[in-house]
This record gives structure tokens, C-alpha cells and sequence, in this order.
């Protein structure tokens, strides 16, 4: 699916199928950018999950950019409370289709909120500062944390960029809040106990970012 829509039970649906279940109330639009990645998490649920065809987020091929503006194009927007881009892979490794779906998506509804789910790890990727890329374009950027120091950073996320990953994840959140309104950080409830989200809370705390715990979906 290059659009879906989320359900109780860590159901993913196409967007047909979540309108006859739940006709009535408005959804977030998920837009599944890549299969790519630059991590791979040991709790991530794209190497755990195993979901029916016609609702499967794993793409078989590369979707062009009119490919995706032809499912938003097809999205009854009324039903639509904001529109984020996310997936089972790492959204910033298509740094260019991202921020052209983005604008696209601003162009088209320009009141609409919009979101960007991200491991943060898009300027190593890149060897540059890619925040100023989503000014205009992004309500809101939510970047996994994870964990509160770099050891245990890379034994979950497994990094391609090693130990340095961390410092590099931080950064490119203090880059953003220069560029987008609402810069959060998260973590992930039953992969960390309390001690680790304090901690968590506390280097958010320290550099001026929000930090959510996110319910963990082992469905």
C-alpha cells in the first residue's frame, strides 16, 4: 500500500476498506515511502509481522513520484486529520520523493497538517544539515530516541553508522527545531523500563524537546 490508514489491533488498511469499518470520524493518512532503511531494530515490526496482501506496507517495487501523487489524488480528503509519512522503512532515504510529496501535499491542501516519522539519521545519511529541506513543508517531526545513551542506542537499532548514530539522532532534532514547529522525540513502552524513559526525559528535557512514549504493538 502506498496510502493506508491505521486501526485498533495494529491493523494497516487501505483506505476504502478503514471507511466501510469506521465511516464516520477523520483518520491519519499514512504515506509508505520506502522499504528502504539505515537501521535495523531488533523490536522493529517490519522484521516480525506478517500481514495478509492487500494489506501489506512491504512494496515489491520502487513507486515513482506520480505513483504516489496519484494515490493522494485518489484520498477522499474530507475523512483526513493530518498526513504522515512513515512506512516499514526509513522515509529520509528517499530524502527527494520526500520532500516533493510533501510540497505537493502543502500545494494541494495547504491547511493540512503534515508529519514525519524518522530514525533521525537522515544527516549522516547524506553528509549534510537536511532540516532547512522540510521548512514550509513540516508540521511536525517525530524521531525515534529509543534509548538514552549510544551503547544501548545501537544494540536496539543495530545503526549502519555505529556508535555515532546518537549524537548524530540529537542533532538533527535541535536542527529541526529551527525548521519545523513541533519537534518530538520518542520511545517505545516495554522495549525500555521506567529508569530508561527518566533518563530519556531528562536529555529531552536538557536540550529543549518533547519526548512520547509510544505504546509498543506486538500485534
Amino acid at each position: 500500500m502506498l496510502v493506508y490508514a491505521t486501526h485498533k489491533g495494529g491493523k494497516y488498511l487501505p483506505l476504502e476498506e478503514s471507511l466501510r469499518i469506521q465511516p464516520e470520524g477523520k483518520r491519519n493518512l499514512y504515506v509508505n515511502v520506502t522499504n528502504e532503511c539505515n537501521c535495523a531494530c531488533t523490536f522493529c515490526l517490519r522484521n516480525m509481522k506478517k500481514m495478509a496482501e492487500n494489506h501489506s506496507l512491504w512494496l515489491k517495487k520502487t513507486p515513482s513520484l506520480e505513483d504516489f501523487r496519484a494515490a493522494l489524488d485518489a484520498v477522499p480528503w474530507e475523512y483526513i486529520r493530518e498526513v504522515v509519512f512513515c512506512g516499514f522503512g526509513e522515509p529520509t532515504m528517499q530524502l527527494e520523493k520526500l520532500t516533493a510529496l510533501l510540497r505537493y501535499v502543502k500545494q494541494h491542501h495547504p491547511d493540512m497538517p503534515t508529519r514525519l516519522n524518522t530514525n533521525g539519521l537522515g544527516e549522516l545519511e547524506y553528509g549534510r544539515e537536511i532540516a532547512a529541506d522540510f521548512k514550509g513543508l513540516l508540521d511536525t517531526v517525530s524521531i525515534s530516541l529509543n534509548a538514552s545513551n549510544a551503547q544501548r542506542y545501537y544494540e536496539l537499532t543495530r545503526a549502519k553508522y555505529g556508535l555515532k548514530s546518537y549524537e548524530a539522532m540529537l542533532t538533527f532534532a535541535e536542527h529541526c527545531k529551527k525548521y519545523v514547529p513541533h519537534v518530538v522525540l520518542t520511545i517505545v513502552d516495554k522495549v525500555e523500563g521506567p529508569d530508561e524513559i527518566a533518563k530519556c526525559r531528562k536529555i529531552c528535557e536538557e536540550r529543549g524537546l518533547t519526548l512520547r512514549v509510544r505504546e509498543y504493538e506486538d500485534s
